[in-house]
C-alpha cells in the first residue's frame, strides 16, 4: 500500500520510465520532452510544448471490484485501502505527422511491452511496498467521449490515446489505540437492617 502522494507517484514515474526508454537514435531524429501536466497548463491559453509526449490525469474512479467493504463476520474490524484506478491522456504535440505518428508509435509500443510498473519503476515519495504493482491497460474512449473532453480544454484537439492505470491502493489513515474499554455493571440493593 501506498500513502496520499501515490497519485502523483504513478504519473510522475510514467513520464520517467518513457523518458528514459526513449532510444538515442529517436532522441536525435525527433528531440521530444516527456511531461505530467495538469489541467491548469493544459488550459493555459499560452500553452506550447513543442515536440511533446503529455501525460494529463482526467479522471479517477475507485475501484469497483476492490471497494472498502468489511466483513460481517470479523473479530477485528480493520479498514482496507482506497483502491482508485488513474485515467491517462497521453498526447502527442508535434508539428508534423512523421514526428507525431513515429512518437505515438514508439509509445503505444513501449506501454505494450512495460505493462506493469513495480516498486523499482514507482518514485519513493509514493511510499510503495515490495508487493505494489501499478499495471497500465489502453483504455478504450469513444469519439464522443474523447471530443467532450478536448472541447473542455483550451487547446485544439491532439493526437491521444488513452491508459488506466490500475490499481492504486492507498493506506487508510492509521488512528491511535486507545485502551479498551472495560465495563462495570453496579448494582444498587437495599441493605438488610439490624435492629
Amino acid at each position: 500500500m501506498a500513502n496520499l502522494r501515490a497519485i502523483h507517484s504513478v504519473g510522475f514515474s510514467l513520464v520517467k520510465y518513457l523518458r528514459n526508454a526513449y532510444p538515442a537514435d529517436l532522441r536525435q531524429e525527433h528531440p521530444c520532452d516527456f511531461r505530467l501536466i495538469s489541467s491548469g497548463e493544459l488550459n493555459a491559453t499560452n500553452a506550447d510544448f513543442g515536440t511533446a509526449v503529455t501525460l494529463y490525469l482526467y479522471r479517477v474512479t475507485v475501484n469497483p471490484y476492490l471497494r472498502n467493504s468489511h466483513h460481517v463476520n470479523a473479530a477485528h474490524q480493520t479498514v482496507l485501502p482506497l483502491s482508485v484506478d488513474l485515467h491517462y491522456l497521453v498526447t502527442i504535440w508535434a508539428d508534423s505527422a512523421l514526428v507525431e505518428h513515429t512518437i505515438l508509435g514508439w509509445v503505444v509500443r513501449e506501454l505494450y511491452m512495460h505493462q506493469t510498473l513495480t516498486q523499482s519503476d514507482l518514485t519513493s515519495e509514493g511510499g510503495w511496498e515490495g508487493g505494489d504493482l501499478v499495471q497500465l491497460i489502453p483504455a478504450e474512449l469513444s469519439n464522443e467521449d474523447l471530443m467532450r473532453l478536448w472541447d473542455a480544454l483550451d487547446p485544439g484537439y491532439r493526437l491521444s490515446i488513452s491508459y488506466i492505470a490500475r490499481v492504486v491502493r492507498i493506506e487508510p489513515e492509521v488512528l491511535p489505540e486507545s485502551p479498551a474499554v472495560v465495563a462495570r455493571r453496579l448494582r444498587a440493593t437495599e441493605k438488610d437492617r439490624n435492629p
